[in-house]
């Protein structure tokens, strides 16, 4: 069974990039993390699961959500250890899935529309209570 990601989903993973940059009150304060940033580990793992999870089960995304996680990057252009913990995120996700599946069985398919799903609100939660609009 093949499903493609619903774009208003697509979008609102997007919207995370919308956030930046910040107004000086959301922002860290000399050096320290962000207070989003919880919310943004757990946005790179998903990334991370779903670059595994989509082309496994047939979405022609192959680079998609690595591209997503750059963006993520490039955009909060996080220093040293933060964007290691960042990567090391995304790869967290990836690699927990491809650990475990091999190919596209009905709980790979369940597991890659939560993603989307919890993906998509999260983006839409940081946009919104941290985001300059």
């Amino acid at each position: 069974m093949r499903r493609s990601a619903p774009g208003s989903l697509l979008l609102a993973l997007l919207a995370c990039l919308a956030f930046a940059p910040l107004p000086a009150a959301a922002q860290a304060t000399q050096g320290g993390a962000p207070p989003y940033e919880a919310d943004l580990m757990h946005l790179a793992e998903i990334l991370g699961a779903l670059h595994y999870l989509r082309p496994l089960c047939g979405a022609a995304e192959t680079a998609r959500w690595r591209d997503e996680m750059q963006g993520l990057l490039d955009v909060e252009a996080p220093s040293g250890d933060r964007r290691g913990q960042l990567t090391a995120a995304f790869n967290n996700g990836y690699e927990s899935y491809r650990q475990v599946y091999r190919s596209c069985t009905p709980s790979a398919e369940l597991a890659s529309q939560r993603y989307l799903e919890t993906g998509a609100k999260l983006a839409r939660d940081v946009a919104t209570r941290y985001g300059s609009n």
